[in-house]
């Protein structure tokens, strides 16, 4: 079994900035791809960057040029650099991975959530 674990939000001012974590644990062969998503109402969720294996990058583009994703494979660990913060940007933040448990089993995987709450 696989788990993610966010870590890293919290309340900031409009302008400022939060590092968000998301930490791998388990049954891990490789992760083939890792993604950060804001959740509104209904549980519906929308993509804010992602970020394969290899390193190539995807962004929405309501945080191209303010939010940077990132991954370090040596500890199965996910991050997203948020920088000039605004009050749009206030939302759950869930991690999402995409990994092989061994050079067949792919499944993919949900955190939990963080919240960023960003003042005006």
């Amino acid at each position: 079994q696989v788990q993610l674990v966010e870590s890293g939000g919290g309340f900031v001012q409009a302008g400022g900035s939060l590092r968000l974590s998301c930490a791998v644990s388990g049954n891990i062969f490789r992760i083939r791809v890792m993604g950060w998503y804001r959740q509104g109402p209904g549980n519906k969720r929308d993509q804010v960057a992602a970020i394969t294996g290899s390193g190539a990058t995807n962004y929405a583009d309501s945080v191209k040029g303010r939010f940077t994703i990132s991954m370090d494979k040596d500890k199965n660990s996910g991050y997203l650099q948020m920088n000039d913060l605004k009050p749009d940007d206030t939302s759950v933040y869930v991690c999402n991975a995409g990994i092989f448990e061994d050079g067949v089993t792919y499944n993919n995987y949900w955190g939990q959530g963080t919240q960023v709450t960003v003042s005006s």
